[in-house]
């Protein structure tokens, strides 16, 4: 039996270099184009190239580098995602490299010579020092104070005016007349010329105020002229034979209390201005009127002197008949006046002084009023009554303390403010509080007319050097760096309750409110009652709660420091008011600061 012979083998495949396109399997372990049977197969591709050695030789035969177009495109992205990871393997001659280029870089950091910055390295806590001192130069201790320098130039300043000065403040009820007589008396005194005043005049009419045309000597701003209520403390100066006065006009509005007090802590002697016209007295005194409050906080802030002027007695609504003062409506201010200021603390017999004036006319202020006006009255004038004040003591080798009131930039810092003690001159070198900034003293103003040196009592402005006016605000102290001022954020005081709030009666620990103490305003809170003062036997007793009308003693706590002495050290900054919603609720004394402060 036989069997068919089998078919014969197909023919091999031949590779068609001329084809459009061809497929390739990556899969395949390898292939052969038939075509290519009689070229010597090319060397298995090289291994990626190291960073390091040198690109291995290319392979010799050049028909390899002939055939490779044809295999070229294809195999090109298959090492592309390989040579990139692959920089691993590093040979062992690199390895070796690096580490003799690091040790040789070790040895040249060693062996290179030290530059001078790493020198100067063991000077360091020296150098510092005297780089931290050097800048710094205010810090350096001051020299001691002169005594006999201090004294000749105290000397040499009362013989170039031995004349006294004194701070005037007007207060009371909006419109008593308080700017319309610190206007008058600038006329009177030669500060105003005529011309002026009638162009004041022929302001006010066409604004329908024709009575208000002497306030705006002292009312220098158009709203407040517009509105006839003065806002910010104006200031004037005025002189007579006798002594030398600068005038505070403070707002009456009870808005503006907050100005008053800035006004009012300034003054020695305070003039409570009463409108006697029918209405207008009673509505300033009774209960929420500013007659009450304003004179409650002249003698809080440290007024030495009280004068009433009674004013607008020429006024058609009490004047009698032939435009005579009515003498039965002064007695009556008076009598209403007397028990409420003996409450306040004032002495009646000797530092009060009751005065009728008219002040849109100038009658009973520079000169006696006349009989024709007022047969009753045989006292003496404004002017009079002022120069025969008796003259304050001044001490100037006390320690200085100037309050700040107001500062701003002019060809430098300058800043404002009453000189409560002591005495300055151009070039003391002085201290800041609380900040401790050390300022020089460049420039001394008193009564816009610049000078060598100051007393205590003046309003002064200082043109200062070492210090910015963003550094300074109101209610820092101006004060000598050999006794600075204390700085305290807790003290011990007396405090008289003047009125409570309806709504909330009782004072007791941790009430808040606002202090006002000498230029400062500052949040406090009350965190010890000490003790309740009987107001007749003086004796003290514990208590959780106070009433109004009471007295205690206490212990207040402030939410920033504030500048302070007590009342016995100095009395002009260790008197203080405490306020609450806009109302005064009680009147005080510093009596104990803390032992470090």
């Amino acid at each position: 039996f036989l069997f068919p012979p089998p078919p014969p083998p197909p023919p091999p495949k031949k590779f068609n270099f001329n084809a459009a396109s061809f497929s390739f399997n990556p899969a395949a372990s390898s292939f052969n184009p038939a075509g290519a049977k009689s070229v010597a197969p090319p060397p298995p591709p090289p291994p990626p190239p190291v960073p390091p050695p040198p690109p291995p030789p290319t392979p010799s035969p050049a028909p390899a580098v002939e055939a490779a177009p044809a295999e070229d495109p294809v195999p090109e992205p298959v090492p592309e995602p390989v040579s990139e990871p692959i920089p691993e393997p590093v040979s062992e001659p690199a390895v070796e490299e690096v580490e003799e280029v690091t040790e040789k870089l070790e040895e040249v950091a060693i062996s290179t010579p030290v530059p001078v910055a790493a020198e100067e390295a063991p000077a360091d806590p020296v150098e510092d020092v005297a780089a931290v001192a050097v800048p710094v130069v205010v810090e350096e201790p001051p020299p001691p104070v002169d005594e006999a320098a201090v004294m000749k130039a105290y000397e040499a300043l009362l013989a170039d005016d031995p004349r006294d000065h004194y701070n005037i403040v007007f207060i009371g009820h909006i419109d008593a007349g308080k700017s319309t007589l610190a206007g008058q008396i600038l006329f009177l005194t030669g500060g105003v010329d005529k011309r002026t005043i009638e162009k004041y005049e022929r302001e006010a009419k066409e604004k329908n105020r024709e009575g208000w045309y002497m306030a705006y000597i002292m009312d220098t701003n158009e709203e407040e002229r517009v509105k006839g209520i003065t806002v910010e403390v104006g200031r004037a100066h005025f002189e007579t034979e006798k002594k030398r006065y600068t005038v505070l006009d403070a707002p009456g509005h009870k808005n503006y209390v907050p100005n008053m007090i800035q006004g009012a802590c300034q003054a020695d002697v305070a003039i409570l201005v009463i409108s006697a016209r029918k209405g207008e007295f009673e509505t300033g005194f009774e209960r929420g009127g500013q007659t009450r409050e304003h004179a409650q906080l002249a003698k809080t802030l440290g007024v030495s002197k009280l004068i009433v002027a009674v004013n607008k007695l020429d006024c058609p609504s009490v004047c009698l008949p032939g435009g005579k003062w009515d003498k039965a409506r002064f007695d009556q201010i008076v009598t209403g006046l007397t028990p409420f200021l003996r409450s306040c603390g004032y002495n009646i017999k000797k530092e009060v002084t009751f005065l009728p004036l008219a002040a849109l006319y100038g009658h009973n202020i520079k000169d006696v009023v006349a009989k024709d006006n007022c047969e009753w009255y045989d006292g003496n004038s404004l002017f009079e009554i002022l120069d025969g004040m008796e003259p304050v003591e001044r001490n100037p080798l006390a320690p200085f303390r100037m309050p700040i009131v107001d500062k701003w930039k002019d060809m430098g810092t300058v800043i404002m403010g009453k000189s409560e003690n002591g005495f300055v001159r151009v070039g003391d070198v002085l201290q800041i509080m609380p900040n401790k900034l050390r300022v020089k003293v460049e420039g001394v103003y008193r009564d816009e007319k610049e000078t060598n040196a100051a007393l205590s009592g003046e309003n002064l402005r200082l043109r200062i050097s070492g210090a910015e006016e963003t550094d300074i605000s109101p209610g820092f102290v101006l004060s000598s760096i050999k006794n600075p001022v204390p700085v305290v954020m807790q003290f011990e005081a007396q405090l008289v309750i003047v009125e409570l709030l309806e709504h909330n009666p009782i004072f007791t620990v941790g009430y808040k409110s606002i202090l006002h103490i000498h230029t400062a305003v500052e949040e406090c809170e009350v965190t010890k009652l000490v003790s309740e003062i009987d107001p007749k036997t003086k004796e003290q007793k514990r208590a959780k709660y106070i009433k109004s009308g009471g007295i205690c003693v206490c212990r207040i706590s402030i939410e920033k420091s504030v500048c302070m002495e007590t009342f016995a050290e100095l009395s002009a900054l260790g008197r203080f008011t405490l306020r609450d919603e806009g109302r005064t609720i009680a009147i005080g004394k510093v009596m104990k600061l803390p032992k470090i402060h």
